[in-house]
């Protein structure tokens, strides 16, 4: 692993997904640039470039100019990890705070027998996720539901995800799923065509991971930019059994299914056009 590769894995341990590790490591290197510039020494789109600054600003660890054109500085190292720190700190905190009112909520319902009392846990490792949502899939009898990032849909392929999918589908089960789908996903959105799953195109999701299975079991994303697939890397995700919070993630699937587009589509128009140019 090269000095800046292993730099970038660092950053993405605190809390940064890979482009806005680059981004920021370019910008520490060789000093303020627009956003022009940044993009092709990134190899990337403007537009990509905008969406990376914005967020690393918001996390404390960009700063732009007041003049015109704006350029884009990185703050200080240690400045920026001290932010990027407090950021993830509060994002599990903020993810405590809504456990506990999902707790609250689920004791509210009076209707549910005394013996079907919700789980509430927080996953920290790829080992956990796989450990408590393989049994789950392997059990589930109608429906499974999933929301993804790039990332999420990279680690479902390489750990086995799909392949519980497909094993859910022969049983008669019904998958749908919702990913931004590009070039670089094309092959694994391909597999999961394949087996029977229904997957759709929401063009620029960048939002978090999240799957749910018969309208009950769920799982969300606090944090999946993994630097290294393996099995104790960690991570934050959020498990519950809760039929309320189901009923929430499905509602909010159901909108951005309404407005997505069929993945064949996409992929077909996608090789049509080729690879990105570099």
């Amino acid at each position: 692993m090269t000095t800046d590769d292993e730099f970038t894995s660092r950053l993405i341990g605190f809390g940064l997904n890979e482009k806005e590790a680059q981004t920021y490591l370019h910008l520490l290197k060789y000093g303020p640039k627009t956003p022009s510039p940044l993009a092709k020494s990134l190899k990337t789109y403007r537009e990509d470039v905008h969406r990376t600054l914005t967020s690393l600003i918001d996390k404390g660890m960009v700063r732009p100019s007041l003049d015109s054109p704006t350029t884009y500085a990185a703050v200080d190292l240690e400045a920026a990890l001290e932010s990027a720190l407090k950021k993830h700190e509060s994002e599990l905190r903020e993810m405590e705070v809504r456990k506990r009112e999902l707790q609250d909520l689920a004791r509210q319902h009076q209707f549910r027998p005394s013996d079907e009392v919700a789980t509430f846990k927080i996953l920290k490792s790829i080992k956990e996720v796989l450990g408590t949502a393989l049994p789950i899939i392997l059990s589930a009898e109608e429906e499974f539901l999933w929301l993804s990032n790039r990332q999420g849909v990279e680690l479902d392929e390489i750990f086995g995800i799909v392949d519980a999918e497909r094993e859910f589908i022969e049983r008669g089960g019904q998958c749908r799923g919702i990913a931004d789908v590009t070039y670089r996903l094309n092959d694994i959105i391909r597999h999961h065509l394949d087996i029977g799953a229904d997957v759709r195109h929401f063009a620029g999701y960048r939002g978090s991971y999240y799957a749910i299975f018969d309208k009950k079991h769920c799982f969300s994303a606090i944090n999946i930019d993994v630097s290294n697939l393996k099995l104790d890397e960690p991570l934050s995700m959020l498990y519950t059994n809760d039929p309320v919070y189901a009923d929430y993630l499905t509602s909010t699937f159901e909108l951005m299914w309404k407005n997505s587009v069929p993945a064949e589509q996409t992929i077909q128009e996608l090789v049509k056009q080729g690879p990105p140019k570099a």
